[in-house]
């Protein structure tokens, strides 16, 4: 069961990291066409900013999604960098999900929430084995007391 959960992690991934870059793009036109200014900050830094933080958004989930797809492909646990780029997505999803049930609504946090499931599933499925598959594997009989 591990191989399909890690496989559709990673496509939820993939279509949020476009879903991030595409709010970004409208959210920076808009900010552009619109000539808006937070505190007297040049529109055209607000709109720049704004591209970047989506792309940077995009590439980390496409990151993220990247390394889920693999371990789903090759049916192995990720590294130790890779679990750590994917806990830290569910951090940062869980965080999001908190604020986000209060700025968007309960849909969008059910959302973040299913990501956040996702993602904790593929690192418990793909967590170390346990003690009972190790006696079994390596069952050698001991050595005879002298």
């Amino acid at each position: 069961m591990r191989r399909p959960v890690a496989i559709v992690t990673a496509l939820v991934l993939f279509g949020e990291a476009v879903g991030i870059v595409l709010i970004n793009a409208v959210l920076a036109t808009v900010a552009e066409n619109q000539n808006m200014s937070l505190a007297g900050m040049d529109p055209a830094a607000m709109s720049a900013g704004t591209w970047v933080m989506g792309g940077v958004s995009g590439l980390l989930l496409v990151l993220c999604g990247l390394i889920a797809l693999i371990a789903g492909i090759r049916d192995r646990a990720p590294g130790r960098a890779g679990r750590i780029v994917l806990i830290g997505c569910a951090v940062v999803h869980g965080v999001l999900g908190a604020v986000t049930v209060g700025l968007v609504g309960w849909s969008a946090f059910a959302f973040m929430m299913v990501v956040l499931a996702l993602l904790v599933l593929t690192l418990v499925s793909y967590g170390p084995e346990s003690r009972a598959d190790d006696a079994v594997g390596g069952d050698k009989a001991a050595p005879a007391a002298v």
